[in-house]
């Protein structure tokens, strides 16, 4: 077996029949897969030796989850299904997370896993587990591979699935025995993908009726926007409309923050700034959100009325029930939007920019805070003067994603990668690490919590290895803030929480890292540009002071904003 001279596999024939193996990394090479990233074991050796002669780059991980992590960031990223690997038992079963965050964060992602032989077995029931059950609720498509010759229309259908709106998490376990066989089959090539739907023509019209004829009409823009074409709808929207925007967690950046329109990110479900606005409107143009994310209003009957554009129907909830639904190529329905709506000069949009400026006058207290060990306010706008406007964070889940989802104002798509639909710990370091591969000319931080970044922490020696330039900042509160920050709130003693840590300066170091420790609040946007500009991993340890959390839920505040 040989690499051809374009970087293809020239698979392995045995009396005009192909390995199973090879057919499946041909498949793969056929749908364009860069990377696998992932841990295998023994029943992959046969995938192994077929992916040693492709052109597909193994990125060999330290843990399954960080691997899923990656390849479902590789999905967010490019539209393209990131592809992980992994042996049975369990090598699968650490896949359970990352199938749930690409599942529930519309990444395309696929996880193939290994399994003992299906025919004929000598060892019993030995690391068996039945894991294609195990992820069929936890993904759009899950397959044992019993037969080499279904390869090419099984693969060819997982990404398929993996890509179509909505995009998810796919498996297909391939059992050892049957990568190893060989049989007789054709290739099935992917197709240009198919244009989404174009909406109703009258759901249109009744659309734009439904914005003409509100009174306080505002623009939500969540993560299914997330797309070229919508893009450049939206900013032409905005442009001949002046209805002003706010965007869910995930939808940071679609939009520009720095766009006059702009009145905030909606990091709550209710009670901080924005709602003020929220509520206040009578009209929420909801684009591109779905209640997988938490939703960032709450509808009641006889309250406001909601426009749904977006790819699919709206899914039944108690708090989300549409009085009109558009649905088809959002891109295609906000142009025809645009094209049939004028400006409405009875349109009362002033509320909402007054509320702009309190929103933004209190997203900046305390951006300057001398204070030590420093605010999550201070942290935030000191990282937003560190990074280029096409630099790209990546924060992982705990007190702080609330501070930079809300006061973080991103520039640019995906340049804050964030999960507020699984909001799992453990993400933000492998989902940088994806970032800076795919990137390597621009700027790139993982923002973790020291609780976060301890569940795969190990992936440090992976970003090493493979001399990725990213720099790790954790920020130290030596406890889990976010639920101390829920514990104080709820009224519960201060009990089970705390927790201690490495030396992280040391840590870095024992993988071949930078390490750099924060002590005094002027060291830390130089050293972040100092790190940022230096090739390489760097982790800085900073210090957090969380005591600053109780700014979040400040419902007299936030009332004294809503009255202006």
């Amino acid at each position: 077996m040989s690499q051809s001279s374009s970087g293809g596999l020239q698979p392995q024939l045995k009396d005009g029949q192909i390995k199973a193996s090879d057919l499946f990394v041909k498949a793969l090479e056929n749908e364009g897969v860069e990377y696998i990233f992932g841990v295998p074991g023994e029943e992959n050796l046969d995938l192994l030796e077929s992916l040693r002669q492709s052109s597909v780059r193994l990125i060999l991980t330290r843990h399954e989850q960080g691997a899923g992590f990656m390849a479902a960031t590789y999905g967010r990223l490019t539209g393209h299904t990131g592809v992980c690997l992994a042996t049975l038992g369990p090598g699968a079963t650490n896949f359970v997370t990352a199938a749930a965050y690409a599942q529930l964060g519309a990444m395309p992602m696929m996880m193939i896993t290994g399994q003992k032989p299906v025919k004929k077995s000598k060892q019993g029931r030995f690391q068996i587990v039945e894991t294609v059950p195990m992820f069929v609720p936890l993904t759009k498509y899950a397959k044992q591979i019993v037969n080499g010759n279904t390869i090419p229309s099984l693969v060819r259908e997982a990404f398929r699935l993996a890509e179509e709106e909505r995009p998810g998490a796919v498996n297909l376990e391939l059992p050892e025995d049957i990568a190893h066989e060989y049989c007789d089959t054709q290739f099935i090539y992917p197709v240009n993908r198919p244009r989404h739907p174009a909406p109703d023509p009258k759901c249109v019209r009744q659309a734009v009726k439904m914005i003409h004829q509100a009174k306080r009409p505002l623009l939500l823009v969540g993560a299914g926007a997330n797309r070229k074409r919508i893009q450049n709808a939206l900013h032409d929207f905005g442009e001949k409309t002046g209805i002003p925007f706010f965007n869910t967690q995930m939808g940071k950046g679609v939009m520009s923050e720095y766009d006059p329109l702009y009145i905030g990110t909606a990091a709550l479900s209710d009670g901080d700034y924005v709602h003020c606005a929220i509520d206040r409107a009578d009209l929420v143009i909801n684009v591109g959100h779905d209640v997988i994310e938490k939703p960032p209003f709450f509808m009641e009957e006889g309250g406001k009325q909601v426009l749904h554009i977006n790819f699919n129907s709206a899914e039944v909830d108690e708090v989300y029930f549409p009085q009109l639904e558009v649905v088809g190529d959002i891109a295609t329905t906000m142009t025809g939007i645009t094209a049939q709506l004028e400006k409405n000069p009875e349109w009362d949009l002033d509320y909402f920019m007054r509320i702009r400026d309190e929103v933004l006058s209190a997203i900046s207290d305390g951006a300057d805070d001398p204070g030590f060990p420093m605010k999550p306010q201070r942290i935030v706008a000191d990282v937003r003067r560190a990074m280029p406007q096409d630099g790209i964070i990546a924060l992982d889940n705990g007190m702080y994603k609330i501070w930079f989802a809300r006061n973080y104002r991103a520039y640019e798509p995906n340049t804050v990668l964030l999960d507020n639909a699984l909001a799992t710990m453990g993400a933000g370091l492998p989902s940088a690490m994806m970032a800076s591969m795919l990137h390597p000319d621009r700027k790139v931080m993982a923002i973790c919590g020291d609780g976060g970044f301890m569940m795969n922490s190990q992936e440090m020696e992976t970003a090493v290895r493979y001399n990725m330039n990213l720099v790790v900042l954790i920020l130290r509160d030596d406890g889990y803030g976010m639920i101390k920050w829920k514990q104080a709130h709820g009224g519960f003693a201060d009990y089970g929480l705390d927790i201690g840590n490495p030396d992280f300066v040391k840590y870095a170091e024992s993988y071949g890292a930078r390490g750099h420790r924060v002590e005094k609040t002027e060291d830390f946007q130089p050293m972040l540009e100092q790190c940022l500009n230096t090739p390489g991993v760097d982790l800085i340890d900073a210090p957090v002071d969380y005591s600053e959390n109780v700014k979040v839920l400040i419902e007299e505040l936030s009332q004294k904003v809503c009255l202006i």
